[in-house]
């Protein structure tokens, strides 16, 4: 008992966390819950492009033109990162295990990639440009009172979203070093 090697060594192996069949399920909802989520944000790329356009059309003056055409071209922009980038790949209903650990690490590796440049492949710089054209022109007129609680609700948002995509990261890396583990 007083050889530090000999304790080390005789401890009993941990057991893996994650069965196949516990891969195969997680793997199915995986594909089933990017699915739903990928044609959701298509729907709503479409519908927000088409009433953003619609507005552009309908506007006076140029700032808001430009304005609101820029949220109908980040609104169909949205629709088309949704198709690339959270689109599950295909998953055969009769995986095996080893398909279904491949696709669901592909997978989680996919939507960690697309977490870590979400403000880029979102085109969020192209919304907020298109919102600080719509604004703009209220606020240079002594507005800026009346559009402080619109400021204030979008700071709440920054920090929340900073802290969910954190969690979000996190959590998918903690997945991906399971499957890790579960490989080796």
């Amino acid at each position: 008992m007083s050889d530090p090697k000999n304790t080390w060594q005789s401890q009993p192996t941990e057991e893996t966390k994650m069965s196949t069949g516990e891969v195969r399920r997680r793997a199915r909802d995986l594909h089933e819950k990017q699915r739903d989520t990928a044609i959701l944000w298509i729907v709503l790329g479409f519908v927000l492009s088409a009433f953003f356009g619609w507005t552009a059309w309908k506007s006076q003056g140029v700032m808001l033109r430009a304005g609101w055409g820029l949220l109908s071209v980040w609104s169909l922009y949205s629709a088309y990162h949704a198709r690339r980038w959270i689109w599950p790949g295909n998953l055969a209903p009769d995986a095996v295990a080893s398909s279904s650990l491949g696709f669901y690490r592909r997978e989680l590796e996919r939507r960690r990639d697309y977490a870590e440049h979400v403000w880029r492949r979102s085109g969020l710089p192209v919304a907020f440009l298109g919102m600080a054209l719509l604004l703009g022109p209220p606020l240079s007129k002594g507005l800026t009172l009346n559009a402080a609680p619109f400021f204030i609700l979008l700071t709440v948002w920054f920090v929340a979203f900073y802290f969910q995509r954190k969690r979000n990261r996190t959590r998918l890396q903690r997945d991906i070093d399971e499957l890790n583990g579960l490989e080796g």
